[in-house]
């Protein structure tokens, strides 16, 4: 897989060395346990992957080259590049403007662009209107494009499927940028709806079968589906691409769930489904799959705790947290700045989207076991640095160096 040229300050040696020896034990990628690191009072279990993903990388290290290649020049990106303050605030740090934030709110006015103005396109992403409006401003709309090649996957999947007249239905986060992205190129070529998980699946499926009236689709899914929606005729022959940081498993569950009720309304087998149900298995992110693969892996070994590291608007991210939560007590922060000692931490709760503060954070017992991982926009340096925090509340912050020499 290509290499990337990514600023230094994103990399660690400490964690570069224990991924390239898991790699080299495991170049198939079929073991998910976790990396032990044994410090006596405190034991580390890092997950198999974790951190930047080929289409984060690609995208940084675009970023980046366009700023140091165009001295003097006025630079935006639509909106955050990856969801991660501290790659983000690099890039502002170093004169770029952004567009819009992530709920898509203007924070730059169009008019204000100039024809001789570069513009970023994101790792998610944009919508095809948003690449006609740059083209008016006589602004060469994929000039500069960071978009993920994953996501543009899922783009040629949905237009692929929508020119054999399937309708697509995307499972995704209807304000994500990259849902609202993904969903713009889709209905350029097909119908299009989007649902955000199983409930909203299932709601789709009694229109499917006709237990709920047409009238009630488009108040339930207002905003969600294409212009001209025709809920009598769109939803006879389907298929489900997916916002590719998604929990893998529920898009998996979702695409499934869908393809049964479609076989059992048109009573159908294995041999016709493809009549009704297109197959879009291969739209999952491998990232994804891996690092999610990873966090199951790692929740098998016996620990007290949980710590997910990422932007609190990663999607990706909090999916790991979601996976975490479910066995342990997780705390998700950006930094090792959260933790304030081995006691009280600051943690975020992307359920509420709130921020925590907890005083009963590493338990007091003879050796605390913590699970660590981190989103597909976090850079290593913020793992190693947790790493290192965490070390520091036993004393024991040298032992990080003495690993990496050691690896």
């Amino acid at each position: 897989m290509k290499t990337f040229n990514v600023p230094v300050i994103y990399r660690s040696p400490l964690i570069s060395a224990i991924k390239n020896k898991r790699k080299q034990e495991d170049r198939m990628k079929k073991d998910f346990t976790p990396t032990t690191l044994d410090f006596g009072p405190i034991r580390i279990l890092l997950a198999r992957h974790f951190g930047f993903c080929y289409g984060v990388e690609n995208a940084i290290e675009i970023a980046f080259r366009t700023v140091e290649e165009n001295p003097g020049k006025r630079i935006f990106l639509l909106s955050e590049m990856i969801h991660n303050p501290h790659v983000n605030n690099d890039l502002i740090e170093r004169g770029v403007q952004f567009i819009m934030d992530t709920a898509g709110n203007q924070l730059v006015p169009w008019e204000s662009l100039q024809s001789d103005d570069i513009v970023i396109i994101p790792a998610f992403g944009t919508t095809l209107e948003i690449e006609k409006h740059l083209a008016s401003l006589g602004i060469e709309p994929l000039k500069y494009n960071t978009t993920c090649p994953f996501v543009e996957r899922v783009w040629n999947k949905a237009e692929q499927i929508g020119k054999k007249n399937y309708t697509v239905i995307v499972h995704g986060k209807p304000k994500h940028e990259e849902t609202r992205a993904t969903f713009s190129h889709s209905q350029f070529n097909t119908p299009t709806i989007v649902v955000k998980d199983i409930q909203e699946a299932e709601m789709l499926a009694d229109f499917i079968t006709g237990k709920r009236s047409a009238e009630e689709f488009y108040s339930l899914f207002k905003g969600q589906y294409s212009s001209g929606f025709d809920i009598t005729k769109d939803l006879q022959r389907v298929g489900v691409v997916n916002q590719t940081t998604m929990l893998a498993t529920e898009t998996q569950a979702i695409a499934d769930y869908i393809r049964q009720v479609i076989a059992n309304h048109y009573q159908l087998t294995e041999t016709n489904i493809g009549e009704r149900f297109a197959d879009t298995r291969d739209t999952l992110c491998y990232a994804t799959n891996d690092n999610q693969s990873a966090v199951t892996g790692m929740l098998q070994e016996a620990a007290d705790l949980a710590i997910v590291v990422g932007g609190y608007n990663s999607s990706n991210t909090s999916h790991l947290v979601e996976l975490c939560e479910e066995k342990l007590p997780t705390y998700f922060i950006s930094a090792a700045e959260n933790m304030h000692s081995a006691t009280t931490i600051d943690h975020w709760d992307f359920h509420h989207k709130t921020g925590m503060h907890s005083d009963t954070f590493l338990p007091e017992k003879e050796q605390v076991t913590v699970l660590l991982t981190s989103g597909a926009s976090c850079p290593d340096a913020l793992v190693e640095g947790v790493i290192r925090r965490l070390l520091s509340f036993y004393g024991l912050e040298h032992k990080a160096d003495e690993l990496a020499i050691a690896d």
